[in-house]
């Protein structure tokens, strides 16, 4: 717990200490693709925290079957994912958030939602910070060559699917998503 708490901490501060800078990106907010796909990007990141706030926290644990991954710990990949998919991007994986445990679960529901919100904000301001010329460049990530566009919907691809998972479960769990009531 203790592990957690101090992981979402050193987050919050990172988001702090860069809170200048995106508010000076914010001021520039992009437009075309980029633009396009943080609009995306933001309706995403609202689904996701409506959810967080709407499931309760007993049901967290909650998965479909062994082996799965459990409501919280969808949560937790989707934020440590926002950062592994920015690496194209500018991102680097805090030290915090590496290894085989960064998708553990903290017991703490706001935690949760912490992180989820430090790792979007992450996301979005290299996105942000991006030029457009650099939609066009290649990159190599996974064995696989594609620009920094086509990363950009593989990224939002992978959120959405995400999204519908946590939305299945929170039906499955007898929650209904707060945008569809």
């Amino acid at each position: 717990m203790k592990a957690f708490t101090r992981r979402a901490s050193l987050l919050t501060a990172v988001v702090l200490v860069s809170g200048a800078q995106l508010r000076a990106q914010a001021a520039a907010a992009p437009t075309g693709f980029r633009g396009e796909f943080l609009s995306q990007l933001g309706q995403l990141e609202s689904k996701f925290a409506q959810l967080a706030t709407a499931v309760p926290k007993d049901k967290y644990d909650w998965r479909p079957g062994t082996g799965v991954r459990s409501v919280c710990e969808v949560f937790m990949h989707i934020s440590v994912d926002n950062y592994l998919l920015g690496k194209p991007f500018g991102l680097a994986m805090p030290k915090e958030m590496e290894g085989p445990t960064a998708e553990n679960c903290p017991a703490d529901k706001a935690a949760v939602m912490n992180i989820m919100k430090v790792l979007f904000a992450a996301l979005r301001g290299a996105v942000t910070a991006m030029p457009d010329a650099d939609l066009a460049q290649p990159f190599t990530l996974f064995g696989a060559t594609q620009t920094k566009r086509a990363w950009l919907l593989a990224t939002a691809e992978h959120a959405g699917e995400h999204l519908g998972q946590q939305i299945a479960y929170a039906r499955m769990n007898g929650v209904v998503p707060p945008w569809s009531k």
